[in-house]
């Protein structure tokens, strides 16, 4: 049992050794982190969380004003003071974002990246590329349905004569049984 748990021992040991290089891969430097900040700066990459907090105590207060409603204002003012102290850690958030960003993207794609968004091309993109997205979405859909419509109606024209009912058949309706009540 000893000589099984030391080669256990020892086999973490290596393959702890032998991971420890990708590990420090894994870390980032300053100009990546601030490259990449940048980056999602331009294209407003973490915006959309900018909401979570304030939800988060506005459900807090609906939940507890609920539960207590001669407390209302009580409950609202604690609560908003909470988040208050809580909003602090949201650089913890966009550190995170930024070490993503840094881990998925060079240096020079981060640059690149903050160069274009921040471009008249690049801002016009990201407040118009959502309506021209939807748009296309419509396109495809009116497009596919065409295209169903064309090809059902292909197709039954090409197999109306292969299956056509027999001659002394034509014009009788299937047998059909009467549902059950």
């Amino acid at each position: 049992m000893i000589k099984f748990a030391g080669r256990t021992f020892a086999a973490a040991v290596l393959l702890a050794a032998a991971l420890a290089p990708a590990a420090k891969a894994q870390e980032v430097t300053e100009d990546q982190l601030k490259a990449a900040r940048a980056a999602i700066t331009a294209i407003g990459a973490t915006n959309n969380f900018d909401n979570i907090l304030p939800n988060l105590a506005e459900r807090l207060k609906g939940s507890l004003i609920q539960s207590s409603p001669n407390y209302q204002d009580l409950i609202s003012t604690t609560v908003d003071s909470k988040a208050l102290e809580l909003a602090a850690r949201r650089a913890d958030l966009e550190r995170e974002a930024a070490t993503i960003y840094a881990k998925t993207f060079t240096v020079e794609q981060l640059n690149a990246i903050t160069a274009f968004y921040s471009s008249d091309a690049g801002k016009k993109l990201l407040n118009d590329g959502p309506i021209a997205s939807r748009e296309m979405l419509k396109a495809a859909d009116i497009w596919a349905a065409g295209v169903s419509r064309d090809l059902t109606s292909a197709t039954t024209k090409a197999l109306e004569t292969t299956l056509a009912p027999p001659a002394g058949e034509a014009g009788q309706a299937p047998a059909t049984t009467p549902p059950a009540q």
